[in-house]
């Protein structure tokens, strides 16, 4: 077994430099040399038969079991070096057939008429608010951060991602705002803040971040204009808004609920309203998401393509206004968490273990490497249901962020949130 998964080691990494060494102790030089040495040892061949038959999912357990090791460089430097050796996958029938059973699964689920939404986002966004607080930013925004102008910092980048929003909602006073998963609160404190008499619901199925975005608002003193509601969006009715905003929320829609998704936003937004989604999206469809990030991190997760959303907001009687592709900003984005985290390893293990960090770093590596190398990108989507509703022309973008940089610099500093 162990000449098999050198075998395909082998086939797959013919450029880098990875000395491999295997269960039976043998050590071997794989690659041609070039770029910085990656180390690496499989402690058992069980591990070795698990990564040879299933490499998207076992590779992330074994390295979370502490079975695949790294003993020079890091997981991001394994992972980047086998996909630059990957642009065309190597598959077997066994590996083919496991990977068409995960495609109709996923497809099923995202089609079935119960579905386990809340409990689906509590198992990621319901763990210790400590966590998250070891690499996000002072506003707690987990979602891409907008490098323009490059180089700037995470805190800078975030700012500059509900700056271009905002200016892309056209947002006026005394309107009503809603926002379809909101986090921590931080875009709709920014909302609300930076134009006069706005009245904001942000709804969410995660308990631990209700909790704190109603903490936020209160003590900004917006608790009268900025509400928080653990509220399935589904089930929203009886309202209507003049702005609606989505953002890293439409990832967890699954591809099966996209026609109900639009129908509601039409439901939801008034006639001469505005909706500005925001979303992970990747060059064509893919059918189901990676096995690891379903299992462990997202589950029921999915990751559209434009071309797969597009319809469903066509069909829906509503009108796209604009579309912006922002590539490469997630990688920045994750890069910036990724190191901050491992920077705080010693807090992370304290908070769960050794394992839970090493399924963290793996899932942070891991997508990044997909923005570098499996073309991911952020897609922006103006909505709206009237075609006068939004100017026409771009030219509007860079005047409200103007405007809206102006309101930065007198903005009261972010409380830091006490757990």
């Amino acid at each position: 077994m162990a000449s098999a998964f050198l075998s395909i080691v082998q086939k797959i990494i013919r450029k880098g430099n990875l000395k491999l060494t295997l269960a039976n102790g043998e050590t071997h030089a794989i690659g041609d040399g070039t770029g910085d040495l990656v180390v690496a040892r499989v402690a058992d061949e069980e591990a070795e038969r698990l990564i040879r038959r299933d490499p998207t999912l076992k590779l992330g357990e074994m390295y979370m079991d502490g079975r695949f090791i790294l003993e020079q460089g890091n997981i991001y430097d394994f992972l980047a070096m086998v996909k630059q050796n990957t642009t065309n996958e190597i598959f077997d029938i066994p590996m083919a057939a496991l990977l068409i059973g995960r495609i109709a699964l996923q497809q099923l689920k995202s089609r079935l008429p119960v579905n386990h939404s809340k409990r689906n986002v509590a198992h990621h966004y319901d763990l210790s608010e400590k966590l998250f607080e070891l690499f996000l930013d002072e506003d707690w925004q987990y979602s891409c951060a907008y490098y323009n102008p490059p180089g700037i910092s995470l805190e800078e980048a975030q700012v500059a991602k509900k700056r271009h929003i905002a200016a892309k909602l056209l947002l006026e006073p005394n309107q009503r705002v809603l926002e379809i998963g909101s986090g921590w609160g931080g875009m709709g404190m920014y909302l609300a803040e930076s134009t006069d008499g706005v009245d904001f619901t942000g709804i969410t199925l995660s308990e631990e971040q209700l909790k704190i975005s109603r903490e936020r608002a209160e003590k900004r003193g917006l608790a009268d204009r900025v509400r928080f509601e653990l509220q399935d969006y589904r089930l929203l009715k009886g309202r209507k808004f003049d702005r609606i905003v989505s953002v890293g929320m439409f990832e967890h829609v699954g591809i099966g609920n996209f026609p109900r998704y639009f129908n509601k936003v039409h439901e939801l937004l008034a006639d001469d309203g505005v909706m500005v989604l925001h979303s992970i999206a990747r060059p064509k469809p893919s059918f189901a998401t990676n096995a690891f990030i379903e299992k462990y991190i997202f589950p029921q997760g999915y990751i559209p393509s434009i071309g797969e959303t597009l319809p469903a907001i066509e069909k829906a009687n509503l009108l796209v206004r604009d579309v912006e592709v922002l590539p490469l900003h997630y990688a920045y984005t994750l890069r910036h968490w990724r190191e901050r985290f491992v920077a705080r390893r010693a807090e992370a293990v304290a908070l769960y273990d050794e394992r839970f960090f090493r399924m963290w770093e793996f899932y942070l590596a891991g997508s990044e490497i997909g923005f570098r190398w499996d073309e991911l990108f952020i897609m922006q989507i103006q909505i709206s249901k009237n075609q006068y509703s939004t100017p026409n022309n771009r030219d509007y973008i860079a005047r409200n962020e103007a405007k809206l940089r102006e309101f930065e610099a007198t903005r009261r500093p972010l409380e830091k949130i006490i757990l």
